[in-house]
């Protein structure tokens, strides 16, 4: 995949997650890394699971994204939130 499409992945999955886990985006850069980050995140633990990972743009890839960039936004959010107290 080109890195064009992970960036539209990336933007994708990482709104869409930043969506289902706090109601609003996290910028326009922390979502593309977040959801990039995610992709891969996804990819692992769908082939774990012994599904297939990313595999370019289309709607699987963009739900195996979504649900790695959950994760990592969940993660992301109990770290960054412990720094804030």
């Amino acid at each position: 995949m080109g890195i064009l499409a992970w960036l539209v992945v990336g933007l994708v999955a990482g709104w869409i997650g930043s969506l289902l886990v706090n109601r609003r985006g996290e910028g326009l850069v922390l979502d593309i890394v977040l959801g990039i980050v995610g992709a891969f995140v996804g990819g692992f633990l769908f082939n774990t699971f012994g599904h297939a990972g990313v595999s370019g743009v289309n709607l699987y890839s963009i739900l195996v994204a979504v649900v790695g960039s959950v994760v990592v936004l969940v993660l992301y959010h109990a770290i960054a939130g412990r720094r804030a107290l």
